[in-house]
């Protein structure tokens, strides 16, 4: 076989790849839109963690500032965890303790309650995070089976978020974040992701996680509010945050 016909055949193999690539992030684009809205964002967050009776068990509230170029910080609100902090600076995350001046290096899958871990909290962005390929159409996961769902399997292209892998579920329609599966390092199924939107339909309100193992397990991440908010660049600093404990 000739070079220039080798070329010819593998031509649309090739663009066919980088096509199916450019889909799955632009569906990933427009599922982030349900989740954050705007690249400098200040949201509330409400998280509880339920017991087997199915009432609320535990609460603990944050409030949380995504930042362009994968920055975020959270502040931590409820009595039991006054004053502490979390800093994610790309793939980098530090615990701020109150009377500590030393930042304490954690990692995005360091558990904050129940089955919500840092990363959980930090970041609300996929596309910039994994790439993956897209399956099937088909009915989306119970209890939203009687709607259509598009399944995306992404694999992480970086090593600080909390799940290696992420089965993806979208509806078909809008790409709007439906349900997931996460899956940590060791492949093992760790958590089934369920993503509830508000009334209007305009964005997502709730992230239902469920422990895939112990399955009565279940956490619930509620987005009180959202609203644009750029932080002064001196609080994505970790030294800086260390010396002073009070913000705002």
């Amino acid at each position: 076989m000739t070079m220039p016909l080798l070329i010819a055949l593998l031509l649309p193999l090739v663009a066919a790849r980088a096509l199916a690539a450019d889909d799955v992030t632009a569906l990933l684009q427009a599922a982030d839109r349900f989740r954050s809205g705007a690249d400098a964002l200040q949201v509330e967050t409400l998280v509880t963690t339920l017991g087997r009776d199915g009432r609320p068990d535990k609460e603990r509230r944050y409030t949380v500032f995504t930042q362009p170029r994968r920055r975020s910080l959270v502040l931590m609100r409820s009595p039991a965890e006054a004053g502490q902090k979390v800093l994610m600076l790309g793939d980098d995350f530090w615990l701020l303790l109150p009377g500590s001046q030393r930042p304490l290096r954690i990692t995005a899958s360091q558990k904050l309650l129940g089955d919500a871990a840092t990363g959980d909290i930090a970041t609300m962005n996929w596309a910039d995070d994994y790439q993956g390929t897209v399956g099937a159409d088909g009915p989306c996961p119970a209890p939203d089976e009687a709607r259509s769902c598009r399944r995306l399997r992404l694999a992480a292209t970086r090593k600080g978020v909390s799940y290696a892998r992420i089965e993806l579920w979208i509806g078909q329609a809008r790409s709007e974040p439906v349900a997931a599966e996460l899956y940590v390092q060791s492949d093992r199924l760790a958590k089934r992701a369920r993503f509830v939107l508000d009334p209007a339909g305009r964005q997502v309100d709730e992230m239902v996680l469920l422990d895939a193992l112990a399955g009565h397990r279940e956490t619930r991440v509620r987005y009180l509010s959202r609203m644009p908010r750029t932080v002064p660049e001196a609080w994505l600093n970790p030294m800086f945050l260390a010396r002073n404990p009070v913000m705002e």
